[in-house]
């Protein structure tokens, strides 16, 4: 093994120990109990939600739509479910916080749906002109 790998694992392990030695002497032990509790069912969610959710939205994609339309398909989906698991606990938070907190006082389920719009827009733009220069393009008959 080269020893600029070595290095940087032993620099990967001891921040990893350091990060957790820091986490178990300055966080109270019901904040962490709560931590656990946020990764476990983070973990459940992923494992049993969101994982069978994409492979069955992929299947019914690849049954119904064609090759060429299902790629930007994918993809505007994939972007606004990223988004989504970002703004969507900051819509749900919205207005329990002291207005000192000011980042839960925006607008995020309109800004969410003009997101989700704005790569809906990008991506049939992206598609059209894929179409356009299918149909452009000279048939080769041999």
């Amino acid at each position: 093994m080269k020893a600029w790998r070595i290095i940087l694992a032993a620099a990967g392990i001891a921040l990893g120990v350091f990060g957790v030695f820091r986490l178990l002497t300055e966080i109270p032990t019901y904040s962490l109990v709560i931590l656990a509790v946020w990764l476990v069912a983070a973990l459940v969610i992923q494992d049993a939600i969101l994982a069978p959710s994409a492979v069955g939205v992929g299947w019914l994609l690849r049954r119904y739509v064609p090759d060429r339309g299902r790629r930007y398909l994918q993809v505007a989906l994939i972007m606004s479910a990223l988004i989504a698991v970002i703004a969507v606990p900051m819509i749900l938070l919205r207005g329990t916080q002291p207005a000192v907190k000011a980042l839960l006082l925006r607008n995020y389920g309109f800004n969410l749906i003009l997101i989700i719009a704005i790569i809906g827009v990008i991506n049939l733009i992206l598609y059209a002109v894929r179409v356009a220069r299918d149909r452009s393009a000279p048939v080769n008959i041999s």
